[in-house]
């Protein structure tokens, strides 16, 4: 592997609870509304909080209109719309691919899990991680087809594998990211653990009680640049073609679901994708889930690498708490935090977050409650998953600003209060529209749950 063969990314695609397309994204991020979590239509969901962000409703019939085929279940088609808009983005279409030395790489927590799990599942069981190869099969390349399953990191990985890829000679553009769809099973397992908050996904709040997952995907298209620039894709110089600077993993698997008290791993994988000090990172996307101990832990870890040990700049570079806003992705979460990361880099600013009604005061970061410009060329992603799965992304803009404009503003208070205790509901979410679930649930309110005691673990 040649780590001095650059990457880009040409091209970025997303499937969320607002809907299908990163414009649709990028709206929902500028607005900072407050979404609350559907209910499923799922007779079998028996838990206490089967609380869940749908992606409003697909309309997935099976290719005969009486049953499902793998390229309508959610998972699968989410991947399929987040892919093709990535593509579009990038400006290649199949004539484009075909010749191609292409690879498809996807992480995530479930794969397919709707052919089990429907009703009581099906008369046999089917191989729910082969999302990538139906990508790749519905694209017409026959290069490398990999799913990844590593958790909740299962996306930032993917990342890494398409790195690995392109400087490996291997492959000159791969289509990755992540894509997640509702899980009886995973939803279960966290009501079981006591880790689904009752209310919503609100990391770093100071009574925060656990997570709340949301369906989604995120891809985006690495490329070479040297393929990139042989097509002309960075001509234009307007900022879309972005640096995939360095991918991080590592593992401190010594616990199910916590990490080592030390960070050690963490710490690693972050600055394994930072490469060579000082950092200039203009803006974090968090792993931030909501659970007690992975927000104190990501906040103290975050000033160690972005503060030179003892806090100092970390609380001045701003964080996009993305699960804020979307809920927790699994696998896809990573992929969807890059594709945000994506959008920062080209609009120049770092939006707003949800409001936080109070934060905690262990989670020395910086939140900002309005958009802020971005004053360094670029932006940290992090994952972080069960059996101690570590990954951490950093995306560079190709063409820095003056390094007169990375100058931090002074930061605010980390404790203080922003406005309200929530804030209006986005104007793209489906329950701002009429409280419907995507699969026909009921209304999304929360209200009158048992709350959630879970407070180990990063992932999930």
């Amino acid at each position: 592997m040649n780590a001095e063969v650059e990457a880009v990314v040409t091209g970025v695609g997303a499937v969320t609870c607002h809907g299908v397309g990163a414009d649709r994204l990028w709206r929902a991020m500028t607005a900072a509304g407050t979404r609350l979590p559907d209910r499923p239509a799922d007779p079998l969901a028996l838990m206490d909080l089967p609380l869940i962000n749908l992606v409003p409703d697909l309309d997935l019939p099976g290719p005969d209109g009486s049953g499902f085929g793998l390229a309508d279940e959610r998972a699968t088609r989410f991947a399929s719309l987040a892919a093709a808009e990535a593509l579009a983005d990038a400006g290649l279409d199949a004539a484009a691919l075909d010749g191609v030395r292409g690879a498809v790489v996807l992480g995530s927590c479930m794969g397919e899990p709707g052919v089990n799990e429907r009703g009581r599942g099906g008369e046999r069981w089917q191989p729910p991680f082969r999302l990538a190869s139906a990508l790749a099969g519905e694209l017409g390349l026959f290069g490398e087809a990999v799913d990844v399953a590593n958790a909740c990191a299962a996306g930032g990985y993917a990342l890494g594998v398409a790195l690995d890829l392109v400087r490996g000679g291997a492959a000159d553009v791969v289509i990755a990211g992540g894509s997640d769809a509702y899980s009886r099973v995973a939803l279960g397992c966290f009501n079981r653990l006591g880790a689904v908050d009752p209310e919503r996904c609100r990391p770093f709040e100071s009574d925060r009680a656990g997570t709340v997952f949301a369906e989604g995907a995120g891809v985006v298209v690495v490329e070479s640049a040297a393929h990139a620039r042989a097509r002309g894709a960075l001509d234009a110089g307007d900022g879309r073609v972005l640096r995939l600077d360095g991918v991080g993993w590592s593992c401190d698997g010594d616990h199910p679901t916590a990490p080592r008290e030390d960070g050690e791993e963490i710490v690693r994988a972050m600055q394994r994708a930072l490469g060579e000090p000082p950092y200039d990172v203009g803006c974090v996307v968090p792993h931030g889930t909501g659970t007690r101990l992975n927000d104190v832990l990501e906040s103290r870890l975050l000033g160690r690498v972005l503060g030179g040990g003892d806090g100092g700049d970390a609380g001045r570079v701003p964080l996009y708490s993305l699960k804020g806003l979307l809920g927790h992705a699994g696998g896809a979460s990573a992929a969807l935090g890059v594709v945000a990361g994506a959008l920062i880099l080209r609009h120049g600013v770092v939006p707003g977050n949800v409001p936080v009604k109070e934060q905690d005061p262990e989670c020395g970061v910086w939140l900002p409650s309005g958009a802020v410009p971005l004053r360094a060329g670029r932006v940290l992603v992090n994952a972080y998953g069960f059996g101690g799965n570590n990954a951490s992304v950093v995306l560079g803009a190709v063409a820095s600003a003056s390094p007169s404009a990375f100058s931090f503003p002074p930061a605010p208070a980390v404790a203080q209060s922003s406005s309200g205790a929530g804030g209006p509901r986005g104007a793209d979410s489906p329950s701002a529209a009429d409280g419907s679930s995507p699969v026909g649930g009921g209304g999304s309110s929360a209200a009158g749950n048992s709350g959630s005691s879970f407070s180990g673990g990063l992932g999930g």
